[in-house]
């Protein structure tokens, strides 16, 4: 644990009026000295992408608030590195709490896991946070949840460049789960439209067919009521595979 007073980002990729981002505030304000570092509007989907292609703004709401114009990644880069000063840098980061889901495959399309993620790999340990309910999300488990991970994460620490990766289920949980990523079935759905000067737009949905079953997955910890805590990490490699692409004869 931290000899100092812990201090905790939050961040998220609703925006930073969310109920979601308030609800997270709330319960950790007394965990430590608690940032608010949040997208000025929603960046949903935004995955783990920054902004490269214009300039971006901050504008300081008061000494522990801030918004950025940017991603969720863009929001915490530019905690870390220019709004708190380097004798401040956090000793975690939260990011949620998300109005909805972030399991298995989304995992790769969210900003709230985004968050986490930049924030572990500029070596802050991160925990996302999302609550499985999309439609009017009740908070009051989550926000709970939410603060016992928190401190247990504060006290204990987590291995080196890891983040958890925390959704919750809809009203009261049967408990916890320690899971892996899981994969969806699901096929996407693009629907084609005219708009008023007779241009096509489009719009990507996704038809949802359930999961692959089997593992232990964060998918399998959801549907049996359970909150899912699936550890992440920034590295992609698929160690698995490394021995068999060493066999393939290929010249450079």
């Amino acid at each position: 644990m931290p000899t100092e007073k812990p201090r905790i980002l939050i961040t998220n990729d609703d925006g930073y009026h969310s109920d979601g981002i308030i609800a997270l505030e709330a319960a950790l304000h007394d965990l430590g000295d608690v940032y608010v570092v949040a997208p000025a509007s929603e960046m949903s989907g935004a995955s783990h992408s920054l902004t490269l292609t214009r300039p971006l703004r901050i504008r300081q709401i008061d000494e522990r608030h801030w918004t950025v114009d940017g991603t969720p990644t863009d929001c915490v880069t530019l905690a870390v590195n220019k709004i708190l000063p380097p004798e401040k840098l956090p000793h975690i980061c939260a990011s949620g709490i998300n109005h909805g889901p972030n399991l298995g495959d989304d995992a790769t399309y969210s900003g709230t896991v985004a968050g986490a993620l930049e924030a572990t790999i500029l070596g802050v340990p991160g925990l996302a946070f999302s609550l499985t309910a999309s439609r009017d999300p009740d908070f009051a488990e989550s926000v709970r949840i939410a603060r016992a991970i928190t401190e247990r994460a504060i006290a204990d620490g987590l291995p080196p460049s890891t983040l958890l990766n925390v959704n919750i289920p809809k009203g009261v949980p049967n408990g916890l789960r320690v899971t892996k990523q899981g994969f969806k079935n699901a096929r996407p759905i693009i629907t084609e439209h005219i708009d008023p000067r007779g241009k096509p737009y489009y719009w990507i949905g996704e038809l949802r067919e359930g999961f692959h079953a089997g593992g232990g997955t964060d998918f399998e910890a959801i549907d049996a009521g359970y909150v899912s805590i699936t550890p992440m990490r920034s590295d992609l490699t698929n160690h698995s595979a490394i021995e068999h692409l060493r066999g393939w004869n290929c010249e450079a």
